[in-house]
C-alpha cells in the first residue's frame, strides 16, 4: 500500500459539509512515512490527476489501491488550530511544558549563581 489511511467522502463526511478525503493515519515504515512529504490531516485534493472532488469513500480508497507503483498526490496542508493539534502525533502525548519554560528560568538561575560566586570571589 501507500502507507497511509484516509477518511471522508460524500457517505462519510469527516468534516461536517466537506466530502473532501484526508490523511487520518501515516503508517510508520510505509512509503507516505517514508517519503517525509505527507502529514496528517491533509486534504487530498488529486491522485494522479484524477480530482477526488464528490466520491464516496469506498470509490476514493479503490482510487488509491488502483494508483501504481508511482503516485502523485495534490494535496492542500491543513492549518493547526489555535487551540492544539489536529490530531494524534506520535504514538503519545508530550503533555509537559514547554522547553523554553524549562531552558529559560535554568539559564536565568544559573547565570546568577555564577555572578554570586564571582562576586564573592573578588571579595576574598
Amino acid at each position: 500500500g501507500l502507507g497511509f489511511n484516509i477518511v471522508g467522502g460524500t457517505d462519510q463526511q469527516y468534516i461536517a459539509n466537506d466530502s473532501s478525503i484526508y490523511v487520518s493515519r501515516i503508517k510508520k515504515d510505509g512509503a507516505a512515512y517514508l517519503d517525509g512529504r505527507l502529514q496528517e490531516g491533509d486534504k487530498i485534493l488529486a491522485i494522479n490527476g484524477k480530482d477526488l472532488k464528490d466520491l464516496r469513500h469506498k470509490d476514493a480508497v479503490e482510487l488509491f489501491r488502483n494508483a501504481g507503483c508511482y503516485v502523485s498526490l495534490k494535496i492542500q496542508r491543513r492549518l493547526q488550530p489555535q487551540n492544539g493539534p489536529v490530531g494524534h502525533q506520535g504514538d503519545g502525548e508530550s503533555g509537559g511544558l514547554p522547553l523554553a519554560a524549562i531552558l529559560v528560568p535554568g539559564l536565568a538561575l544559573a547565570a546568577t549563581a555564577v555572578w554570586i560566586l564571582l562576586r564573592y570571589r573578588q571579595r576574598i
